[in-house]
C-alpha cells in the first residue's frame, strides 16, 4: 500500500462529514440571511456566514477516547512444515483503489480552482498597471485611480489593502457622493472584508466540486455588500439619496476580480436600493438579533460536534476486543506448504512461525503481523517475513497490503534460480471463528 493511498483512505474517512457539515450549514444560510436580514439588519445576516466555517471545524474535532484495556492471545491452528525451494525475491501484487483516484481528482480541481484565483489576480494587476495614487484624498488606506472608467470604486487586497477609484471618478460623481463611496470603501477597509473574501475563495476552492459553495459565494459578496451599506448608513443616514445616486452611477466591472476584493462582478441594486428604503432596526433589535445569531451558531455547531462523537460502546464490546480472522496459504506450485490461520487483534503485533526441515530448531520461516482497518470494509495488512532455507539462506520481506474483507491478499515470491514461485495468500475476515471453534471443542 502506498503512502498516497493511506493519505486517501484517511482524507475520505473525515472528508465525508466535513462536506455533510459544509452543505447542511449552507442550506441553513440560505434559508436565514433574507428573513434575518429583515428583523435584525443586514450585520446579521452577513454574520450567519460564521457557520459553514465553523461547522467544518466541529465535525473535525476530536473527541476524548474511553480508555480500556483489554487482553487477547492469538489463536493459532493447524501449521503445515514448508519444505521445497526457498524463494530470494519478492514481488508484491498492487491493485490502485477508486478512492486514491477520486481524492487525486480532488487535489487536481483544487489546484485548478486556485491557479484561475491567482489569474484572476494577474489580470487584475495587469489593468492597474499605470494607475496613479492620489494623495490629497482624507484616507487611511492608499487611495490609487485607475486608467480606465470601468474598474472601480472598489476594495482591493487582505494584506495590501488599497481602495482603486475610476478614471473619471471627479467626472462622474458630485461632492457629497464622492465622500460616501470613500466612506464605503473605507468601511469595507475597517471590517476586513478583505480577509472574509479571502477566506471564502479558498473554501469554495476546497469545494470546487460542490455548487451549492459557488452560489454562497455570490451570495456571501452580496451580503457583505448590504451589510456594508448598513454600517455606512448608521453613521450617514440622513444622506440616503446621495448614497442611492452613487450607487445607480457606479458601473459593474465586466472582469474577473483580484483574491480579496469584497467587490463583484454585478450589483443587486435593486435589493441595496430597496435596503436603503427601509429604517435601520432599533437598538433593541439589534441586541436581540446578536444574541439570537450567537445562540443559533453555538447550538448548530455544538449539535455537529456531538454528531461526530463516537456511540458509546456497551459492556460487551468494551469487554471484547476488536479481533479479525487471518487465513493465509503459503503454496509452491501446487504443493501446500502451510495453512495457518490467525486470530489477531487490529493494530497489534501477532507472530507465527514453525521450524526449519532439518530440526535445528531455528524457524524455517516467520511471519510478524499487523492488521489495521482504515474504513468500514478497508483493512491494512502489515507483513514482516523471513524464510530461511535447508541450506541457510534467508530471504527477507516486508509487503504492505491493502483491501477489503474476505477478499485474498496476495504476495508472489519469485524464485531466481527458475523454480516456480512461492505465493502467499492472506484473507482477512471480521470476527474469529477458528477461536470460537477452539473453544467449543
Amino acid at each position: 500500500m502506498t503512502r498516497i493511498d493511506s493519505i486517501a483512505l484517511a482524507w475520505i474517512s473525515h472528508g465525508w462529514l466535513l462536506l455533510l457539515a459544509f452543505t447542511l450549514a449552507l442550506l441553513v444560510v440560505a434559508l436565514l440571511r433574507k428573513p434575518c436580514r429583515r428583523l435584525f439588519g443586514a450585520e446579521r445576516a452577513f454574520q450567519l456566514w460564521l457557520l459553514p466555517p465553523l461547522a467544518m471545524i466541529a465535525s473535525q474535532l476530536p473527541h476524548a477516547a474511553s480508555a480500556t484495556t483489554s487482553t487477547f492471545s492469538i489463536v493459532v491452528s493447524t501449521i503445515t512444515t514448508m519444505a521445497g525451494v526457498i524463494p530470494t525475491h519478492v514481488d508484491q501484487s498492487h491493485t490502485i483503489d477508486w478512492r486514491t483516484a477520486v481524492v487525486l481528482i480532488w487535489l487536481a480541481g483544487i489546484v485548478i480552482a486556485l491557479g484561475m484565483a491567482m489569474r484572476a489576480q494577474s489580470q487584475y494587476r495587469i489593468r492597474m498597471l499605470g494607475a496613479t495614487r492620489i494623495d490629497n484624498l482624507p484616507s487611511r488606506w492608499p487611495v490609487l485611480r485607475a486608467i480606465s472608467t470601468d474598474i472601480g470604486p472598489a476594495l482591493v487586497g487582505a494584506w495590501r489593502v488599497r481602495i482603486v477609484l475610476p478614471s473619471d471618478f471627479d467626472e462622474r460623481y458630485d461632492a457629497t457622493e464622492r465622500s460616501l463611496i470613500l466612506v464605503h470603501e473605507a468601511m469595507h477597509a475597517r471590517r476586513r472584508d478583505g480577509w472574509w473574501c479571502l477566506l471564502a475563495q479558498v473554501i469554495v476552492a476546497v469545494f470546487w466540486f460542490h455548487p451549492l459553495a459557488w452560489f454562497a459565494l455570490a451570495a456571501l459578496r452580496q451580503d457583505q455588500e448590504l451589510a456594508c451599506d448598513a454600517a455606512v448608513l448608521c453613521e450617514h443616514g440622513t444622506q440616503r439619496r446621495a448614497y442611492a445616486n452613487a450607487m445607480l452611477k457606479t458601473q459593474s466591472a465586466a472582469f474577473s476580480l483580484p483574491v480579496g476584493c469584497p467587490w463583484f462582478s454585478y450589483h443587486p441594486i435593486t435589493e441595496r436600493i430597496a435596503m436603503l428604503k427601509l429604517s435601520s432596526p432599533s437598538l433593541g433589535r439589534r441586541l436581540i438579533g446578536i444574541a439570537c445569531v450567537f445562540a443559533f451558531i453555538t447550538g448548530f455547531t455544538t449539535a455537529v460536534y456531538a454528531v461526530n462523537q463516537p456511540q458509546a460502546e456497551s459492556k460487551s464490546s468494551v469487554s471484547s476486543p476488536q479481533i479479525f480472522q487471518l487465513v493465509m496459504s503459503l503454496s509452491q506450485g501446487d504443493k501446500t506448504l502451510a495453512a495457518p490461520t490467525l486470530c489477531v487483534r487490529a493494530n497489534e503485533h501477532a507472530s507465527i512461525s514453525t521450524p526449519d526441515a532439518d530440526g535445528n530448531g531455528k524457524p524455517g520461516w516467520t511471519f510478524d503481523l499487523m492488521l489495521k482497518p482504515l474504513a468500514s470494509d478497508v483493512v491494512e495488512l502489515d507483513v514482516k517475513g523471513s524464510i530461511r532455507a535447508p541450506h541457510g539462506h534467508t530471504t527477507d520481506f516486508n509487503p504492505v497490503l491493502r483491501g477489503p474483507f474476505n477478499r485474498s491478499k496476495v504476495v508472489k515470491l519469485a524464485d531466481q534460480e527458475g523454480a516456480a514461485p512461492m505465493i502467499l495468500t492472506m484473507t482477512p475476515t471480521e470476527g474469529c471463528g477458528a477461536s470460537e471453534a477452539a473453544k467449543s471443542k
